[in-house]
């Protein structure tokens, strides 16, 4: 298996922070909107062999370098377009998780020849169908947020868990980037435009998503014509951890992988 690479690449005007590694199918990882690539440390360890797992840091995240202009989400779905000419990928699987989940979304609206297949992972169709406690954790300071991240993000169990095998969830951004994040999230609305995604779409959801309510998953289920929902009963807005065995087994009999994970 090829070891993990970490390295930037140039995708377009961007130098792009990216985590490359495995053999097999390509699944491209969207990290959320306060994470970076490395969110998915947990999750990439149980993907198993037969994927190549690529995460990249979005702009302003991680070490990712990009202009000051502002942009939407629409910019950061050509973003994940320009690394896949970059790593001459032609197409592949994508998986987004909350914020990262609205990117894969609009990739698969706006370039549906370069989207093999869909993986949401507690994510929206719009920032509205999102709680209010979204905006109230975007107001926070990076360390209030971090304090107040666990309870959203995991079940009790999950945050004993966390306490002892801590997983960093949360980058630290300059109060710039922090702005032209939360606008570009504040921007994601595509309600109107599911019917028009032609990926195959594995939808996973927490039941108890207090960030990114169950009836999202549901609308999204809905109306993607090529859609299944996979439901973890009790699990919160953090569950690609918490629950990585199961996303993980998800993914792998959904990308068609078979073998040992």
């Amino acid at each position: 298996m090829t070891k993990h690479q970490q390295e930037t690449v140039r995708a377009g005007d961007l130098d792009v922070g990216v985590l490359d590694g495995g053999d097999g199918v390509p699944l491209v990882l969207v990290h959320g909107g306060e994470s970076d690539r490395t969110q998915f440390a947990t999750l990439r360890a149980r993907l198993g062999a037969g994927i190549r797992a690529i995460s990249y840091d979005q702009r302003d995240s991680g070490i990712t370098v990009n202009p000051s202009a502002p942009y939407t989400p629409a910019v950061l779905a050509d973003d994940l377009v320009a690394l896949l000419d970059a790593l001459g990928l032609a197409r592949a699987h994508l998986l987004g998780t909350s914020f990262g989940g609205a990117v894969a979304q609009h990739a698969a609206l706006r370039h549906p020849d370069r989207v093999a297949s869909l993986v949401l992972v507690a994510t929206t169709p719009s920032y509205a169908m999102g709680s209010a406690a979204v905006d109230e954790l975007l107001g926070m300071s990076h360390e209030e947020r971090q304090e107040a991240a666990p309870g959203y993000f995991f079940t009790p169990e999950g945050q004993a868990a966390q306490r002892t095998r801590p997983v960093r969830t949360l980058t630290r951004r300059t109060p710039e980037q922090s702005l032209r994040r939360h606008d570009a999230a504040r921007r994601h609305e595509i309600r109107d435009g599911l019917g028009e995604i032609t990926a195959p779409t594995l939808i996973v959801h927490g039941t108890e998503d207090r960030l990114a309510p169950y009836d999202g998953a549901l609308l999204m289920e809905r109306r993607i014509p090529n859609a299944e929902l996979r439901a973890i009963e009790g699990g919160r807005h953090g569950i690609a951890v918490e629950f990585a065995d199961t996303v993980a087994r998800w993914v792998r009999e959904f990308l068609g992988v078979h073998g040992r994970g």
